[in-house]
C-alpha cells in the first residue's frame, strides 16, 4: 500500500475535514495518508494540562481523536511522530521514554488498523560546542537501542539513512543492522536541502544505491540495509522506505528540470532496492526527453557524474555541515562551528576532522558490527571519503591516493568547479534537441551552479590555506 506522510496540526474540526477531503483525492490512487502531529496536541487543542504518555486522560484524548479521524476516514493510515527534536516536545519531557511515547499513540490507533511511524531523528540541540564527548551522531543510537523489542508491532521507527543530517557524505546509520526486534523505515531526503537546493544538479540515486546496498553484517555477510529496511533481514512484519520530497510550487514541479529524476529515482528504488542508479536514470531520460542517443548519452552522463561534482567543490572527505545557517546554501566553513547544533569539523592550524574512534573519541565507530566497526576504528582502513568524519588527522596525512589532507582538498575544489563550468557546454550542445522552454530553464541553473562552484572553491580552499599555512603544490590561485 502507497503512503503519503501530510503535515499538520490540525485533527479536530474544519482540519479534519480538509484533510477528509486530501484522503479521498488519494484513496483513488492506493495511498493510505499519515498525519505528522505535534506531541503536545493534548495541550495545544485539547483542553489538558499534561501530554505526559502515561497519563490516562492524556490516552484517553488520543483515542477519542482516533475515532473521530477513522470515522471520517475509514482507511486513513496513522500517525507520524516527531518528538524530543529541534525543540519539539516529547515524551522526554515528562521523563518518560520513546517507546512510552509510540507506544500509547499506538494502543489508540491499533483497533483501526492504524500504524504509527516514529521519527528516530532525536538528538541534544543545545549542545556546548566546547564539550567534545558529546556527539550527535551517536544519540539516535543511544537513544534508541536500548528499546529494540519495547515497541508495539504497529509501530515504525523512521531512521534516517545517516547519523547526521543528509550530507553529501556521510556512513549509515548503525541502528541499521542494530534494532534487531522492532519494525523501521529507511528515510531519504529527495529535496536537495545540503545539495544544492534544486539549483545545482545532483543526482542522489548513486547515494542511496550505496546506502541500501551497505553491509551492516548483523546476520553475517550479506546483511544489508535494504534487508534491514524491508523486514525481511530480521523477519519483521513490516518495513519500507520513506522520504523528504523535493516537490514545490514551481511550474516543473521541482526547480530543476533535472531533479525530477530524483523524485522519479526514490520511487523506483522502493518498488525495487536492486535497480541500478545508470539503469533508473536511462528510463527516466527516455520517459522526459525520447529516444534521441545523443540527448541519452549526454543527460545520462551529466546525472551520473553531478554527485561527484557537487562533493568534489563542497564538504571534502565527509566532514560535512560547511554551509550558511537555517537555509544550508551556501559556504560557510565555520557556520555551525561554534553552535549549539553539534555539527563540528574541529579544524585548527594542525589538522581538521572529528575522532569518533573507540580508542581515543568518541565511540561512535563501535556503534558498528564487526568488520565495519573495525574499518572505521582504523586510521589505515578506514574509507578515504569518511575519513574525517571518523578520525582527526593532520593536514599532511597522506590519503590512499598518495595525496595529502590539503592537497586533496585544493584538487578536488579546483576539480569540482571545473567540472561545474563544464556541464554547460554539454547541456549547450542539446540546443535543438531539447524543446526551447526546458533548455532554457536547465541551463539557467547550470550558469548559476558553475558559478556558486567558485565561490565554494574560493572560500573552502581559502579558509583551509590560511588555516594550514600549506600552500597548493601546484601554486594556483588562493586567495
Amino acid at each position: 500500500m502507497n503512503v503519503h506522510q501530510c503535515e499538520t496540526r490540525l485533527i479536530t474540526g474544519q482540519g479534519l475535514i480538509d484533510v477528509k477531503r486530501l484522503a479521498d483525492v488519494f484513496r483513488a490512487y492506493g495511498i493510505r495518508l499519515f498525519l505528522s502531529i505535534n506531541f503536545a496536541s493534548p495541550i495545544e487543542i485539547g483542553d489538558l494540562r499534561t501530554a505526559d504518555p502515561l497519563d490516562r486522560a492524556v490516552a484517553a484524548w488520543w483515542r477519542a481523536r482516533a475515532e473521530e479521524i477513522y470515522r471520517l476516514i475509514p482507511d486513513f493510515g496513522g500517525f507520524l511522530v516527531k518528538a524530543d527534536s529541534e525543540f519539539r516536545p516529547g515524551p522526554f519531557t515528562y521523563g518518560r521514554n520513546h517507546a512510552d511515547g509510540a507506544n500509547m499513540l499506538a494502543e489508540a490507533v491499533a483497533p483501526f488498523g492504524g500504524t504509527v511511524i516514529w521519527r528516530c531523528f532525536v538528538y541534544n540541540c543545545l549542545q556546548d560546542w566546547r564539550d567534545r564527548k558529546t556527539d550527535r551522531a551517536k544519540a539516535a543510537y543511544d537513544h534508541f537501542m536500548p528499546l529494540d523489542g519495547e515497541f508495539r508491532d504497529n509501530v515504525i521507527l523512521q531512521i534516517k539513512n545517516g547519523p547526521m543530517d543528509f550530507q553529501v557524505r556521510e556512513p549509515v546509520s548503525p541502528l541499521f543492522g542494530g534494532l534487531a526486534r522492532t519494525n523501521q523505515l529507511l528515510e531519504l531526503q529527495i529535496t536537495q536541502e545540503y545539495t544544492g537546493q534544486q539549483r545545482h544538479l545532483c543526482y542522489l540515486v548513486p547515494q542511496w544505491k550505496a546506502v541500501l546496498d551497505f553491509d551492516t553484517f548483523a546476520q553475517g555477510e550479506g546483511s544489508t540495509v535494504a534487508r534491514a529496511a524491508s523486514g525481511s533481514l530480521f523477519n519483521r512484519p513490516v518495513g519500507g522506505m520513506a522520504a523528504v520530497s523535493n516537490i514545490g510550487n514551481d511550474m516543473n514541479w521541482t526547480g530543476h528540470d533535472l531533479a525530477q529524476a530524483n523524485l522519479f529515482g526514490f520511487a523506483r528504488l522502493a518498488w525495487n532496492p536492486t535497480l541500478s542508479a545508470e539503469g533508473i536514470a536511462q528510463e527516466w531520460i527516455q520517459m522526459t526527453f525520447g529516444s534521441d542517443p545523443v540527448v541519452e548519452e549526454t543527460i545520462l552522463g551529466m546525472l551520473m557524474d553531478s554527485l561527484d561534482i557537487y562533493e568534489r567543490y563542497t564538504a571534502p572527505l565527509g566532514v560535512g555541515w560547511m554551509v550558511n545557517p537555517n537555509h544550508h546554501y551556501g559556504p560557510n566553513v565555520d557556520g555551525y562551528e561554534y553552535s549549539k547544533w553539534g555539527t563540528y569539523h574541529f579544524a585548527d592550524c594542525r589538522g581538521i576532522g572529528v575522532d569518533r574512534t573507540s580508542a581515543t573519541g568518541t565511540g561512535y565507530s563501535a556503534q558498528y558490527h564487526p568488520p565495519q566497526s573495525d574499518r572505521y576504528e582504523s586510521l589505515d582502513s578506514c574509507p578515504d571519503e569518511l575519513l574525517l568524519f571518523f578520525h582527526h588527522v593532520p593536514y599532511t596525512h597522506r590519503l590512499k591516493s598518495g595525496k595529502t589532507v590539503i592537497q586533496h582538498i585544493y584538487d578536488t575544489h579546483f576539480e569540482g568547479a571545473e567540472q561545474a563550468e563544464g556541464l554547460i557546454g554539454k547541456w549547450d550542445a542539446l540546443e535543438g534537441k531539447v524543446d526551447a522552454t526546458r533548455h532554457e530553464r536547465v541551463r539557467s541553473r547550470l550558469v548559476e551552479q558553475a558559478g556558486h562552484a567558485k565561490e565554494w572553491r574560493d572560500m573552502i580552499n581559502t579558509y583551509f590555506l590560511r588555516k594550514s599555512g600549506i600552500r597548493d603544490e601546484r601554486d594556483r590561485v588562493i586567495y
